[in-house]
């Protein structure tokens, strides 16, 4: 051993220890792949995955997409026999608030799609805007034109996802390693060799870079672009609120992308904030509050009398298509990449899980990700466009 924890060699390193990391983890272990080794430079879980809001949904607008979330679905659904962990799953359904006849025609289009992908899944559907208000009683209906619901969908705890998976993975053989950075990436030719950190070198022939915001650095460790930045996204959690539905779903007003889902007594409330400037600050900061307020009093002003408990930043891996970035680089054998999710990681994780396993064995995956692959930005940008 070249130092506490860290063996000599592996036949696979994965990079990155949030949902993406200990899902490939799981899933190669699983497969009865020997020597699995997962790094994390901080603790498991710490970066992007444990500040996320836990949804988990199938409703996009490109048919990969809609398949990573929807096979997702079905896994999260059975996480306590496999790979057995309660996660506090709530299928309470996403709620889209509509503005526009445009953005409701764009609605009607996607959940076509969804359905005919997702067949096996209880159906998305279009509903009123009095409908809406019924599902979400804290929302205001002056100014919607529509809705979309999706009842499977919901959310659940990212901290307990990480626990399962990283847990399970070790009793199937892979070794997880917390706060050690991989600092270097050596090859021979076009062959990876090693990978260095600050606790010592681990040979090895396949890395996978699952390392979410810091993905572009460790790609520049091996000559691979990975186009991704880190983008802040801050959330707070309300006071206890009298009143709140228990099966209140999911809601988000699509044009402002402000959202809530109920999180004990209260709301874990979010939205992504324009004016927010790419980086890896996640310290918490009152300059959203009055755009965040702004769309409270628009869509739901009863929340502007409700009182804090708390909140926290985190970081989003944005790609210049709000895509995934999957697959496996071709100018070095073998490094393959999961990361660039731009906020639908955690709920595609245990589906990349899956994808990154056969990708890894020479199986064909059960969606074709080639879409997602890094080659696409030389050419024509099809960007997703149902992101919150």
């Amino acid at each position: 051993m070249t130092a506490i924890g860290l063996p000599r060699a592996a036949d696979v390193v994965v990079v990155g220890g949030g949902v993406m990391g200990t899902s490939i983890a799981f899933h190669l272990a699983e497969a009865g792949v020997r020597d699995v080794l997962l790094l994390e430079r901080s603790q498991l879980g710490s970066g992007s995955t444990c500040k996320a809001a836990g949804g988990v949904r199938a409703n996009f607008s490109d048919e990969v997409n809609i398949a990573l979330g929807a096979r997702s679905l079905e896994a999260f659904a059975r996480f306590g026999e496999r790979p057995g962990q309660e996660i506090d799953l709530h299928q309470v359904g996403y709620l889209f608030l509509l503005e526009t006849a445009e953005q409701v025609e764009h609605f009607r289009e996607s959940t076509k799609l969804q359905n005919t992908v997702a067949a096996h899944l209880p159906p998305t559907r279009m509903i009123s805007v009095d409908e809406a208000v019924e599902l979400a009683p804290i929302v205001v209906p002056d100014g919607l034109a529509g809705a979309c619901f999706s009842p499977s969908a919901g959310h659940c705890t990212p901290e307990s996802v990480v626990l399962g998976y990283a847990t399970a993975a070790r009793r199937l053989g892979a070794t997880l390693v917390t706060n050690c950075e991989v600092v270097g990436i050596d090859a021979v030719g076009n062959q990876i060799s090693k990978v260095r950190t600050p606790r010592g070198e681990v040979r090895t022939g396949t890395v996978i870079c699952a390392a979410g915001a810091w993905s572009a650095r460790v790609g520049e460790l091996v000559g691979v672009e990975l186009p991704v930045v880190p983008l802040r996204r801050q959330i707070v959690v309300t006071e206890a609120i009298a009143g709140l539905p228990t099966r209140l779903p999911m809601t988000i007003d699509f044009g402002t992308t402000f959202y809530f889902h109920r999180e004990g007594p209260g709301l874990l409330v979010g939205m992504s904030d324009p004016d927010e400037q790419p980086g890896f600050d996640v310290s918490r900061t009152d300059e959203w509050i009055p755009r965040l307020t702004a769309a409270m009093e628009r869509r739901a002003p009863a929340l502007l009398d409700v009182g804090l408990t708390g909140g926290w930043a985190g970081l989003y891996e944005v790609t210049p298509d709000h895509n995934a970035l999957i697959g496996e680089a071709a100018g070095i054998s073998r490094f393959l990449y999961a990361t660039g999710f731009s906020g639908h990681g955690f709920l595609q994780g245990p589906a990349v899980g899956e994808v990154i396993r056969d990708l890894y064995l020479g199986r064909e995956p059960f969606v074709d990700v080639s879409p997602l692959s890094t080659d696409r930005f030389r050419s024509t940008i099809r960007p997703e466009r149902n992101i919150v």
